[in-house]
């Protein structure tokens, strides 16, 4: 169970999630991924990153059973802090950031593609935020990014979840192919990337971060203190329990 983060030719850095069975990520992955794209910074060799994951999706979100285990607030505590500097890390990253998503894309793993700049998907994709069924809340900063106002509205209270097909409408996604070439076909748009003057890369991602009209780090902090709310009233443990005694498959 890793984090990865492995530097290509030509410039290409793959940064691999693998965490089985759903790639449910604990604490300590959070902050790993965040250190995998403060590497690709430091690194003037690296000039694009590929964010992708191994197994059944590309990320379901927090490991709620380690939460669960973890006796007070310091898994909570953890696990939000965590998802802050990964999100950050990755809007922060001075290359540019290319998710491939895999299969599902829930919770944690909206706020990873919310702030990537470019997303390719399989066709057998889905994205949503399953928080408020877990007395959470968070990542609708993430979402916004993906899909109109009144749908993101419609998608968080209902917990429902939205297909790869169409975010591609929204012009959100890339490229929608089968899942046998969402390797090549990242790789494919990394390496057009990279084959560009790093020096003006560089600028341009840090020219269009200065230009977005939301601030996302600052965002996404004020959502999470609604969480904190929920957690000190005792809601979400009510519910973070219930998900663990149904034994369900993801993990959010």
């Amino acid at each position: 169970m890793t984090i990865t983060s492995t530097l290509h030719p030509r410039g290409v850095r793959t940064v691999t999630m693998d965490y089985p069975p759903v790639n449910a990520l604990p604490v300590a992955g959070w902050f790993d991924v965040a250190a995998a794209m403060r590497e690709a910074t430091a690194d003037a060799e690296t000039r694009v990153v590929i964010l992708r994951a191994e197994g059944r999706g590309f990320n379901a979100g927090v490991d709620i059973k380690e939460m669960q285990r973890i006796e007070g607030f310091s898994g909570i505590l953890g696990a939000n802090r965590g998802c802050y500097e990964a999100f950050k890390a990755i809007y922060e990253c001075a290359v540019p950031v290319i998710a491939a998503v895999n299969g599902f894309c829930l919770g944690g793993g909206i706020g990873l593609v919310g702030n990537s700049d470019v997303i390719v998907a399989s066709d057998d994709a889905t994205f949503g935020v399953p928080e408020v069924d877990r007395g959470a809340l968070g990542a609708a900063t993430h979402l916004a990014r993906l899909v109109p106002q009144h749908l993101l509205r419609s998608l968080y209270f209902t917990s429902r979840t939205v297909t790869a097909q169409r975010l591609a409408e929204f012009g959100s996604v890339d490229a929608v192919v089968p899942r046998a070439d969402l390797d090549a076909t990242a790789l494919a748009l990394a390496e057009e990337i990279a084959a560009k003057d790093p020096r003006v890369i560089r600028a341009a991602k840090e020219a269009l971060n200065g230009i977005d009209p939301i601030d996302v780090n600052r965002s996404y902090r004020f959502e999470q203190g609604f969480t904190f709310e929920l957690n000190l009233a005792g809601v979400a443990d009510q519910h973070r329990d219930a998900f663990v005694a149904t034994g369900e498959n993801l993990t959010t």
